[in-house]
């Protein structure tokens, strides 16, 4: 939902409209918050969180990286990066909170709490952020001209497979490591949290070099070992192995999730559509993303947890391949070239 949403609140910022979208945003991330305390039925936490939740982070998400363009150029990729972990470290603090005050406090309270957090954190943006360059005219929905842009249409392309099979192991590698004992319960709820720990670093030290050899040049080796870490753990059967690859899948696929923003950007010869094709892309890869777990899901309740990590695994690398044919459509074959 918050990426697919994207496509709305990306030509909402190009109109002009960031200070209405932050707003908007932080009311509905509180919101949904608060509501899903009081949630206990499926619908209403499908309504609380799935919609509530995801529409106000869509609002916050795409303008939120879109505006980084407007103050950093020779360093935006370390710049998106820097943004990016903010929900790598958002993904190891919520869930440890919510685990340690569940049984204290109970379900309401602690969700409540984490609400709580959420408005004191968007109270900053909501303070500090602000719009450099005002827009000249009404942006349209859709930039139709990057359909005639081979370099961009691969790469969303790559970006949508990619997140179909990049996913798997965020939704199934704890109960992996439970049903394949290899760890108990406990070290596998932590398991998320360290790897949006590794995805921190993933997000900043490439992007921190991308900055020099091109964002292209830099996502298609990370994106690559992702793929190929997925497909190892085939191969994991104790706590080290499960721990290393948590580490390393981590780092290499915070790259492939915080990098697309400042390609797309690399991209775009029009800096003033950047929140409309940002949102184009956010669409593509939602749907990638909506549709790759329950995929994976009906693999598992087929077959065994080995064909899953194979379709993540194959998938991903397919998406390294069409980002490739981004790259070459874009700069030639010569990796040497900046790109």
């Amino acid at each position: 939902m918050m990426m697919f949403v994207g496509a709305l609140t990306g030509p909402v910022y190009d109109a002009g409209y960031f200070r209405e979208l932050l707003i908007v945003g932080t009311f509905l991330n509180v919101f949904g918050h608060m509501m899903l305390s009081l949630c206990t039925q499926y619908w209403q936490v499908l309504l609380a969180q799935g919609f509530c939740i995801g529409i106000g982070s869509a609002c916050l998400f795409v303008p939120g990286v879109a505006i980084l363009s407007t103050y950093f150029t020779s360093h935006l990729a370390l710049a998106t990066g820097i943004a990016a972990s903010g929900s790598s470290l958002g993904g190891v603090l919520y869930p440890i909170i919510l685990y340690r005050l569940i049984n204290q406090v109970g379900f309401g309270w602690s969700v409540r709490t984490i609400g709580f957090i959420v408005l004191v954190t968007l109270l900053v943006p909501n303070l500090v952020m602000k719009v450099r360059v005002l827009p000249a005219s009404k942006r349209p929905l859709v930039d139709w001209t990057a359909f005639r842009s081979l370099p961009f249409m691969l790469f969303i392309l790559g970006a949508f497979v990619g997140f179909i099979g990049i996913y798997a192991p965020f939704f199934y590698m704890q109960s992996y490591a439970i049903a394949k004992h290899i760890t108990n319960e406990n070290l596998a709820f932590y398991l998320l949290s360290i790897l949006n720990s590794a995805s921190t670093f993933g997000r900043i030290l490439p992007n921190m070099l991308a900055d020099h050899v091109g964002p292209m040049n830099m996502i298609l080796p990370c994106a690559l070992m992702s793929g190929v870490l997925i497909l190892t753990l085939m191969a994991v059967h104790n706590v080290g192995g499960m721990i290393t690859f948590t580490v390393l899948f981590g780092f290499f696929s915070g790259t492939f999730v915080s990098l697309p923003p400042s390609i797309i950007v690399h991209l775009s010869p029009n800096r003033g559509l950047i929140g409309t094709r940002m949102g184009m892309c956010f669409s593509a890869t939602a749907i990638g993303v909506l549709i790759g777990a329950p995929i994976a899901g009906a693999i598992l309740a087929a077959s065994d947890y080995k064909d899953v990590w194979i379709y993540g695994g194959v998938m991903t690398i397919a998406g390294t391949c069409l980002m490739f044919g981004a790259r070459v459509a874009h700069k030639g074959w010569d990796l040497m070239i900046r790109a």
